[in-house]
């Protein structure tokens, strides 16, 4: 005979029920400013040495939060509006001259000696009809550009309130550590632990991934500049701020100017970009980011590239650091999980040194 819960367990079950519903709730309050929390919390963990000394020199928290928001938000938001409008613009000029490219190209004659070409080229002209394509392309990335300026407004309300969120994240630092410390369902040495875990993979991915994406863009900026290129340290720029993104990279542009240099004739100049970018540019990540990055995320790296792709494709650009944090602070949780099945006191004195990044991140 099964027993009846009583009115006390009853009453418990209901707290919970309403409870997760609470918070799924809050969940779905939370999700369309994911992108804002993300971004403003890995701010506030990047900048928090330099925020503390602006604070130690202004002594105001609330000022100091201040200042440090406000040059953060100018460092930031001009390169991004400049890059942005450049990008568009050049796109456009790119697929025009391109058109013109084709439509005065003589392909009957370049492939007349090779009958089998000499029909390819037929067939692609006839059918596919190239030179209306780019035509098509180009008035669509107008249109494009048009519908970026209006969808700018919010893109500007999600960088305002970034940097709304981070002017509190650095200002109340200390009350929001000890709220999750005080939420959080394992013990303080445990708490921060994983906390320091955090932080590490957010330094680690961030500034990492932005050091070998500097020196890629240097790179192809510096071949630009050799072969005569355009505009090189704004398109060293531009692919330096496309190697950030996983799914993509500096080749996005390189590959087009080596077609570019094919096209006019300069087979030499593309081949030698072809080579620097596809040997150089991309073989320095392969190089760079597991000893800058790997080592210190202490993650295999296909597993730290699994976390950055996936978390691109669940969370949008802000998956960037949330998939591989995610992933750590999981394998973190089972090493605690681990050692207490073990019958092992938490994380012992050996998680010591674990936790000082987390101090360093905001704790102090």
């Amino acid at each position: 005979m099964k027993q009846i819960p009583d009115r006390k367990q009853l009453r418990l079950l209901g707290v919970l029920a309403a409870t997760a519903i609470c918070l799924y709730v809050c969940y779905l309050l939370a999700l369309p400013f994911l992108p804002a929390l993300t971004w403003a919390l890995v701010l506030a963990i990047v900048l928090y040495p330099a925020h503390r000394w602006v604070e130690g020199r202004v002594g105001n928290r609330t000022l100091a939060a201040l200042i440090s928001v406000s040059v953060t938000a100018v460092a930031v938001g001009l390169p991004l509006v400049f890059v942005a409008q450049q990008i568009v613009r050049e796109a456009i000029n790119g697929a025009t001259y391109l058109e013109g490219v084709i439509r005065g190209w003589n392909a009957d004659g370049f492939v007349s000696n090779y009958p089998t070409l000499s029909a390819i080229a037929v067939w692609i002209k006839d059918r596919l009809d190239p030179a209306g394509s780019v035509a098509a392309f180009a008035q669509w990335l107008t249109g494009q550009s048009t519908s970026l300026l209006r969808g700018s407004i919010n893109q500007v309300v999600m960088f305002v309130l970034t940097f709304y969120l981070l002017f509190y994240f650095l200002r109340d630092r200390k009350q929001a550590l000890r709220g999750v410390e005080s939420l959080s369902p394992l013990d303080a040495p445990e708490t921060a632990y994983i906390l320091s875990r955090f932080a590490e993979t957010v330094h680690a991915t961030l500034l990492g991934t932005v050091f070998v994406a500097a020196v890629q863009g240097t790179l192809g900026g510096l071949m630009f500049w050799w072969l005569g290129l355009p505009t090189p340290v704004f398109w060293g720029l531009v692919m330096g701020l496309l190697a950030i993104v996983p799914v993509l990279g500096a080749f996005v542009i390189w590959v087009p100017a080596a077609i570019y240099l094919a096209l006019e004739g300069a087979w030499a100049s593309a081949v030698t970009l072809a080579l620097w970018g596809g040997v150089i540019v991309a073989g320095i990540d392969n190089l760079l980011y597991p000893m800058l990055v790997g080592n210190r995320l202490r993650l295999h790296t296909v597993v730290a590239f699994i976390g950055a792709v996936g978390g691109v494709v669940l969370f949008g650009a802000s998956g960037l650091v949330l998939g591989p944090a995610a992933i750590a602070v999981a394998i973190s949780l089972i090493d605690i999980l681990k050692k207490r099945l073990n019958d092992q006191p938490g994380t012992g004195s050996g998680s010591g040194g674990d936790t000082e990044p987390a101090h360093r991140a905001g704790a102090d």
